[in-house]
């Protein structure tokens, strides 16, 4: 199943996006929520008539660092003994199509794709004899997008990654994935700068909802965003970027300079 959130044809002002399911070129709107329990509403619109905007606005947006051999090495660093976990605040999210701003506070902002999952129920340290799996709604793509001059230069990461827009999501929810073995790439103006599987994470998928769970209570609608492949790199004014995992689809955004 597809999900996304949508605003109707012909919208006006600044309304609340609608939750949707996906189906043969279309949207069918649902009342209630993707994680909990809906229904379908009597409204169905052609997709290419309706504007997809971020698939969900988490409480908290959880990352993980350097989960990939690769883009350790490429950036100087080891790789964790345990999972290196951070957080993005969720005034960084910005949905498909939307632009990412580049701030005048960084001279080097890059792009990092990723797999990100929809926690899709409420759960608190995991044992080893439940699913983690259990407590996924979906999948969907991520943009960790970095300040990588800042981040090198304080010791955590919240500024360097905290920035509005610093968050592209989208654009949907695909509940139907396995997370164990999905290709992931970055493009920029068409052209592929990361390619990496899903296989190669140092922690898998189901040991981070497990592990994290340890740490913090993961709340329906979360998001945890699992790590980035070999081949950041910069972003500038004029560029667009496509993250794409297969099986989801393609986020795309363009890149704006800040407003002076």
């Amino acid at each position: 199943m597809i999900f996304c959130q949508f605003l109707p044809p012909g919208f006006f002002g600044t309304p609340s996006p609608e939750f949707g399911i996906i189906e043969e070129g279309q949207v069918a709107q649902i009342s209630g929520y993707p994680w909990g329990s809906w229904k379908r509403t009597e409204f169905k619109g052609d997709l290419d008539a309706v504007t997809l905007v971020e698939p969900v606005r988490p409480g908290k947006i959880v990352c993980v660092g350097r989960n990939y051999v690769a883009h350790a090495a490429e950036l100087g660093n080891e790789v964790p003994k345990e999972p290196l976990i951070f957080l993005k605040p969720p005034s960084s999210i910005t949905g498909p199509d939307q632009p990412i701003v580049i701030p005048p506070y960084s001279q080097r902002v890059e792009h990092e794709g990723e797999l990100a999952l929809v926690i899709g129920k409420r759960c608190s340290n995991i044992s080893e004899n439940d699913d983690p799996l259990s407590y996924v709604l979906g999948y969907t793509c991520l943009n960790d997008v970095t300040a990588r001059d800042i981040q090198k230069n304080e010791i955590q990461f919240t500024r360097a990654k905290g920035f509005d827009t610093f968050c592209p999501v989208g654009p949907v929810i695909q509940t139907e994935l396995n997370p164990l073995d999905a290709l992931i790439e970055t493009r920029v103006n068409g052209e592929v700068r990361q390619s990496g599987n899903t296989s190669l994470m140092v922690y898998p998928i189901p040991f981070l909802v497990r592990w994290i769970s340890r740490m913090m209570t993961l709340e329906p609608g979360d998001l945890i965003a699992t790590g980035t492949p070999a081949g950041v790199g910069p972003l500038v004014t004029g560029d667009t970027v496509e993250v794409r995992v297969a099986g989801i689809g393609v986020l795309r955004n363009p890149v704006h300079a800040a407003h002076a």
